[in-house]
């Protein structure tokens, strides 16, 4: 066999699949896509910040590109943090957004600024050292934001408008949810993303220039997250891992003519590269169902709030479009409680008809809310689960259909939960804690179909089924355990 024939086929059979990073399992590796689902920063007297941390685990310098969004995933901001070879990075949205300061390099600074230690030392290389690299505008990292800009940045994550004085941004069309929405008439929220990148550039994800020259691919960035709320009768301190998005394949220079193409069925960003370039990005795909625990009440007065991260409507996202993003379906809802019992808004075998629950690319709500099934537990617990499948329907970009052709002509949206739990445990305040959802599938899973809790044909559990048959081998009805003429054969 000739060696342009033997890279031919292994051309087309796609790129390798024996690297430690090639899965659509998300968790906290080693990523070149952070993702905060949810933040939430009160404006006046910074009552309530968000605060996040981008670290990176590599020697060679990096420069992440950070945007900010609203709740309906309408991007307004983006500025990049250089980070010399293992450097760390904290940024305050309460600075970004209400001061119009990247991080600070001391109390007292009003004009300039920078948004890291530039001088690598100890163990890093050189900052010239990584050849997918280019410094060439990093000079100009921004340190204050003009005041026109700031007050447009402002009013679109309290208020839903991009625009103020000087400023026309989406004049009077809506890109995020109203004031009415949030916890008070001044608190700002939205998400933020956080790429690895080949240079310092003002480009957003939205736009294809972005994936067509500037986005990189090597999993070097880690980071978390913390929520510090000191208003009237919280005092609550909560954190998290950020989510980490791996890059798959790794490795190789920025630019559309180098990709190397990814064996995912779709990516992270791919309603914004479809097209010519379909999952370009090579990002993971999020899961869709996600399993939640919940406490409320009891004698430690315990709260639990589901903070949800999901997929907007397939790109460009406009400032006519964004309202798409204000209200996207939630098929399934199924609350448990620690008895096993379940409450729904369709009861099982016979659903009748009730207004859709319906959730924004980005949202933090209580599980008492009348969104989640009334809790109704017959042994009276104060705790227990939730079965959610947030897939929208919305999702119609390109699939991997030759590496997965069981996928058909859909796929599910994306989302991801983080559960926030807080309670009453000392008269100093609220203790609390934050955890990731745990996913039942990943973005590598079909679309979940209709459960027997709503009226469907399918049991509530991991994406696939129980239980799990090798091949050659089935379930029947009422036969446990797999039976069949496959290879494998229990002893």
């Amino acid at each position: 066999m000739s060696a342009a024939l033997l890279l031919a086929l292994t051309l087309a059979a796609g790129p390798s699949t024996t690297n430690n990073d090639d899965s659509c399992d998300i968790g906290p590796y080693p990523a070149a896509t952070l993702l905060l689902p949810y933040f939430e920063v009160e404006t006046n007297a910074r009552a309530v910040d968000t605060f996040f941390t981008v670290t990176s685990v590599s020697n060679l310098p990096q420069i992440a590109h950070v945007t900010i969004w609203t709740d309906w995933a309408y991007p307004v901001m983006t500025f990049d943090l250089f980070l010399t070879g293992y450097d760390v990075q904290a940024i305050s949205l309460y600075d970004v957004i209400v001061n119009g300061i990247v991080a600070p390099t001391n109390a007292t600074l009003t004009a300039g600024g920078t948004s890291s230690n530039t001088t690598p030392g100890g163990l890093s290389a050189a900052n010239s050292a990584n050849p997918n690299v280019s410094l060439a505008n990093c000079d100009q990292l921004p340190g204050i934001i003009a005041g026109p800009i700031r007050l447009a940045i402002q009013n679109a994550l309290v208020s839903g408008f991009f625009s103020g004085t000087g400023f026309a941004g989406c004049g009077t069309t809506r890109v995020g949810s109203s004031e009415a929405a949030h916890r008070t008439a001044t608190t700002a929220v939205g998400y933020v993303t956080i790429d690895v990148v080949s240079r310092c550039t003002a480009t957003f994800p939205t736009e294809s220039a972005y994936f067509a020259s500037e986005i990189l691919y090597d999993n070097v960035l880690i980071g978390d997250y913390a929520t510090l709320d000191k208003t009237a009768g919280s005092n609550y301190a909560g954190g998290d891992p950020l989510v980490h998005i791996r890059a798959i394949p790794e490795g190789g220079p920025p630019g559309s003519a180098n990709n190397i193409g990814t064996n995912l069925p779709y990516t992270f960003y791919a309603r914004y590269v479809n097209g010519t370039t379909p999952r370009s990005d090579r990002r993971q795909p999020l899961s869709s169902t996600f399993a939640a625990r919940f406490i409320q009440g009891g004698a430690t007065s315990f709260n639990t709030a589901l903070k949800i991260w999901r997929e907007g409507v397939a790109g460009p996202i406009s400032c006519t479009n964004a309202s798409s993003n204000s209200n996207m379906v939630v098929p399934e809802i199924v609350r448990f409680d620690e008895h096993e019992n379940p409450n729904t808004f369709a009861p099982s075998p016979f659903p009748i008809p009730f207004a859709p629950i319906t959730l924004p690319a980005s949202s933090r709500t209580p599980t008492v809310s009348g969104l989640f099934p009334p809790f109704n537990s017959p042994s009276g617990d104060i705790a227990g689960w939730m079965y959610l499948n947030l897939d929208s329907g919305k999702s119609d970009q390109t699939i991997n259909t030759a590496a997965h052709p069981a996928f058909g002509p859909k796929r599910a949206s994306q989302n991801f939960i983080v559960v926030s739990m807080n309670g009453g445990g000392s008269t100093a305040g609220l203790f609390g804690v934050e955890l990731d959802a745990t996913a039942l599938g990943n973005g590598c899973s079909p679309p979940a179909a209709q459960s027997l809790a709503y009226g469907g044909f399918v049991p509530i559990g991991p994406a696939g089924g129980t239980p799990v048959c090798p091949p050659g081998f089935s379930v029947a009805i009422g036969q446990q355990p797999c039976i069949g003429q496959g290879t494998n054969v229990n002893p």
